[in-house]
C-alpha cells in the first residue's frame, strides 16, 4: 500500500507505472471472460462484470503483500483456449516459487527498493529515524534516494581507494585483512537496528567477512563489539553485471549495540587481492512485514485448489512448512496463541504520542507490519492473529490431502505438519484472540500492543476480515455488523450511523479520527481533513469484498445484495463521468490516492486488490470451494434472484458454467474430455452435469 502523502512518487513504481494510465470511455469485455447473469437485473450484472474486467485486465502475480487476494481472483476466469488457458496459472507458478526466503525462512517483502530493510518494505528510510547512511550511488526510485556522497574521511587499511563510477565507490584489497572504517559519526543505536550493505565483490572465497564499531563509552574497535557476514558470491570473480548484493546484518540483538555509536568499521578477513564495489551502506529500520510467510502459504494453497499442480506442490511443500516453523518459532506463536512481535519499532506502539497536552515524536517507533504501512500494528498483532489463524487451517488442509493422496508423491514423514494439531493450536489462537482484542466498550476488535495497551479506532478491514476469516464468534459478528451498518452507535466516533458509508462504495477504513496512533514520520495527521486521508477515514474499494462478505454471513443475502446494488450505482456513475478519476475531480466528491497523489480513496493505481469486489458473485453468493476433487457449492442467493449463473469457470482441467435455481445445481462443460467433476452441494440439493 502507498503512504499516504509523504512520499508520493515511488511506492510500486516498478509495478504499475503504466497501470491504469486512462481508463477508455467504454470498456469493451471480451467474450471469453466470464459472464455474471441474473434474470431480472441483467443492467447490474453487466456492471458487475465490466467492474471485474477494468480491475483484471492489470492483475496478476505482484508482490508478497497481495499473495491473499491476488490467486483467488485472476485464477479462475477461463481466459483463451489451449496455451493461453494456462497462461495466468504459469505466471502465479512461477511467481510464487521465486519468492525470495532467507536462511531463516522469512518470506521477502518483495518492494521495490529503497533505504531501509532490503526484504521489507522501502520505508521508513534511515534518514527518517536519524540513522547514518552513505550513498555512493542511489536506488534510481524517485522520491527513495538519499542525497550522493564521496568516500571523503573514510579510512582504508589494506586497500586502495578507486574511483567512484556509475556503479559505485571502486575498492581494491591490497593486503590480507583489509579494513574500511567510516567518518566518525553519532547516532542512538535504538533507531538503527540492522546494517545494509549494497555491493559487488570478486576474491573474497574463504573471507569471514565482519562489522564492527565504537560507541561514546568505548572509542576503540573490538572484536567484543563484532558481528560477522556473508556474502554469497564470495567465489567468483568481480561482476557488476548482476543486481548488487543486499546484505542485511542485524546489530539490535547485539549486546554491545547500546548507546551512542561513532563509527563503524567492516573487516573483510581477505586472504589475498580481492576487488570491490560499494553501491551503500548504511543503517536501517526493521521494515520486514510480520504477515509476508502467512500470505505466501495461502497464495500457494489457493493456487493449488484452483490448478491441481502436483509438480508445483511437491517442489513448495517444503518452504512452505519452512515459511510456517519460521512464523510459529519467530513470534513464539504456540506459547503466546498470538502473532508477538517484538521486531525494533513493530511493538505496536505509537511513534506519535500526546504527553501533557503536547506532542512527542518518538524516532523509531510505530513501523507498520502490512497493508495499513502507517499504522503501528504489531506487538500482539490482532491483524496478523487472524491471518495466522486462517493460514493454521488452510494448511491443515493441506497437510490432510497430501496424507490421503500418496499418489501426488509429495513429501511427508518428519517435515509434515500433523493436521490435527494445527487446528487444535487454531482453536487456541481464536479463544484466546477473541478475548484479548476484543474491547467490550466498543463492542468489536482493536489491536494491543507489547505495553498491553488497547488501540482501536474503530477499523472497519480489520473487523470485517474477523467476521470473514471465521475468526469472531457469533456474537461478536452481531455486534461488529450492527456497528459498521449504522444500527448502533459507539460514543465518541467521529463517524457514525449512515456517514460509515459516507464514500458509498464502501465503509470508511477507520470511525475515530485518528491522531495519535502512527509510526513517527506521520507526524501531523492534524494537517490532513478527515476522511481525506485512506487510513484516517478514508476508504478502499477492494474491501469492500470483505464488508460484503460478512453483511453475508450475518445479514444474509438480502442485506449483501442490497450493499453490492449500492456499489454499482456508484461504479456506473463514475464511468459515466469517465472514469475514476474524472469523477473525483470534482473534489467535494473525496480525494483519489494514486499516482504521485496522496488522497482519501484507494480505486486504482496501486489499489490492486480492488478485484476483490466482483469474487463475492463466486465465492459469496455462488458459494464455490475449490477442493482437490472439484468443489463445494454451498448457495445463497437473494430472495428477488431466480437463479444465478457464472460462466467460464477454470478449475483444475476442467472449464464450465454454474447455474444455481430451485435447489439445482446445472454444471455445462466446455471441456467434456476431462470428465465428470466432483460437486459437493447443501443436502436436499441436486447436481445436473451436462
Amino acid at each position: 500500500m502507498v503512504m499516504r502523502g509523504l512520499f508520493v512518487g515511488a511506492l510500486l513504481a516498478l509495478v504499475c507505472s503504466s497501470v491504469f494510465a486512462a481508463e477508455p470511455a467504454v470498456l469493451e469485455v471480451p467474450d471469453t471472460f466470464p459472464r455474471f447473469v441474473v434474470p431480472g437485473f441483467e443492467q447490474e450484472m453487466d456492471a458487475m462484470r465490466r467492474l471485474y474486467w477494468l480491475h483484471y485486465k492489470p492483475a496478476g502475480p505482484l508482490i508478497t503483500l497481495w499473495d491473499e487476494w491476488m490467486p483467488m481472483s485472476t485464477l479462475w476466469p477461463a481466459m483463451g483456449t489451449g496455451r493461453d488457458l494456462d497462461a495466468m496459472r504459469r505466471r502465479w507458478a512461477r511467481a510464487l516459487a521465486g519468492r525470495g526466503m532467507n536462511t531463516e525462512g522469512y518470506v521477502h517483502t518483495h518492494q521495490h527498493d529503497g533505504p531501509a530493510h532490503a526484504e521489507g518494505w522501502p520505508f521508513p528510510l534511515w534518514t527518517q529515524a536519524g540513522g547514518i547512511g552513505w550513498h555512493f550511488r542511489g536506488t534510481g526510485v524517485a522520491g527513495y534516494d538519499a542525497p550522493l556522497v564521496t568516500p571523503e574521511g573514510w579510512t582504508l587499511t589494506g586497500a586502495t581507494s578507486g574511483e567512484v563510477n556509475e556503479k559505485g565507490w571502486l575498492i581494491e584489497l591490497t593486503a590480507p585483512r583489509a579494513t574500511a572504517e567510516t567518518p566518525l559519526f553519532s547516532i542512538d543505536a535504538k533507531i538503527a537496528p540492522w546494517l545494509r550493505l549494497n555491493w559487488w565483490a570478486g576474491g573474497l572465497d574463504g573471507a569471514n567477512c565482519y562489522i564492527e564499531w565504537t560507541t561514546g563509552e568505548e572509542p576503540e574497535f573490538s572484536p567484543e563489539r563484532r558481528v560477522y557476514f556473508a556474502y554469497t558470491n564470495a567465489g567468483e570473480k568481480l561482476s557488476t553485471d548482476r543486481q548488487e548484493t543486499r546484505t542485511m546484518v542485524p546489530l539490535y540483538p547485539l549486546r554491545g549495540w547500546t548507546g551512542t555509536i561513532t563509527s563503524i568499521r567492516i573487516g573483510f578477513d581477505n586472504a589475498g587481492p580481492a576487488q570491490l564495489v560499494i553501491k551503500s551502506i548504511h543503517t536501517a529500520c526493521d521494515t520486514r512485514h510480520n504477515i509476508n510467510n502467512l500470505n505466501f502459504i495461502r497464495g500457494c494453497g489457493d493456487y493449488f485448489a484452483w490448478s491441481a499442480d502436483y509438480a508445483f506442490l511437491r517442489e513448495q511443500i517444503g518452504r512452505i512448512r519452512c515459511a510456517m516453523r519460521f512464523v510459529i518459532r519467530e513470534f513464539d506463536t504456540r506459547q503466546r496463541r498470538c502473532i508477538y512481535t517484538t521486531w525494533p519499532g513493530h511493538e505496536g506502539r505509537s511513534g506519535v504520542r500526546y504527553v501533557d497536552g503536547q506532542k512527542v515524536i518518538v524516532p523509531g517507533e510505530g513501523i507498520g507490519s502490512n497493508y495499513w504501512d502507517l499504522l503501528p500494528f504489531g506487538g500482539e498483532d490482532a491483524l496478523a492473529t487472524i491471518y495466522y489463524y486462517d493460514t493454521l487451517l488452510d494448511l491443515a488442509e493441506l497437510e490432510s490431502q497430501i496424507a490421503t493422496h500418496p499418489e501426488w508423491n509429495v513429501a511427508t514423514g518428519a517435515d509434515a505438519f500433523d493436521p490435527a494439531d494445527l487446528r487444535r493450536h487454531a482453536a487456541g489462537v481464536k479463544a484466546y484472540g477473541t478475548q484479548r482484542f476484543w474491547n467490550k466498550t466498543t463492542g468489536r476488535f482493536g489491536t494491543v500492543d507489547l505495553g498491553g495497551q488497547m488501540n482501536d479506532y474503530g477499523w472497519t478491514f480489520l473487523n470485517n476480515e474477523a467476521i470473514y476469516y471465521d475468526f469472531a464468534t457469533p456474537a461478536q459478528a452481531r455486534s461488529i455488523r450492527d456497528w459498521i451498518s449504522g444500527q448502533r452507535t459507539v460514543e465518541g466516533d467521529t463517524a457514525q450511523g449512515a456517514d460509515i458509508y459516507h464514500w458509498r462504495f464502501g465503509p470508511r477504513s477507520s470511525t475515530l479520527r485518528n491522531l495519535d496512533y502512527y509510526f513517527w514520520a506521520w507526524s501531523a495527521p492534524e494537517s490532513i481533513p478527515w476522511g481525506y486521508q485512506v487510513q484516517d477515514g478514508g476508504a478502499v474499494l477492494g474491501f469492500s469484498f470483505h464488508d460484503l462478505m460478512a453483511r453475508l454471513e450475518v445479514d444474509g443475502p438480502d442485506d449483501a445484495w442490497q450493499r453490492l446494488r449500492a456499489i454499482l450505482v456508484w461504479f456506473e456513475e463514475t464511468q459515466a463521468a469517465g472514469g475514476y478519476r474524472a469523477y473525483y475531480s470534482d473534489p467535494s466528491r473525496g480525494t483519489m490516492q494514486g499516482g504521485n497523489v496522496p488522497g482519501g480513496l484507494g480505486l486504482d493505481r496501486e489499489f490492486f486488490e480492488s478485484i476483490l469486489v466482483p469474487q463475492v458473485m463466486l465465492y459469496g453468493f455462488l458459494g464455490l470451494k475449490p477442493t482437490v476433487a472439484g468443489c463445494t457449492i454451498t448457495p445463497r442467493l437473494p430472495s428477488d434472484w431466480p437463479s444465478l449463473t457464472v460462466t467460464r469457470i477454470h478449475l483444475h482441467e476442467h472449464v464450465f458454467d454454474i447455474t444455481v435455481k430451485d435447489e439445482t445445481v446445472k454444471v455445462t462443460s466446455h471441456t467434456p474430455d476431462a470428465g465428470a467433476l466432483e460437486i459437493e452441494v447443501p443436502s436436499g440439493w441436486t447436481v445436473e452435469q451436462y
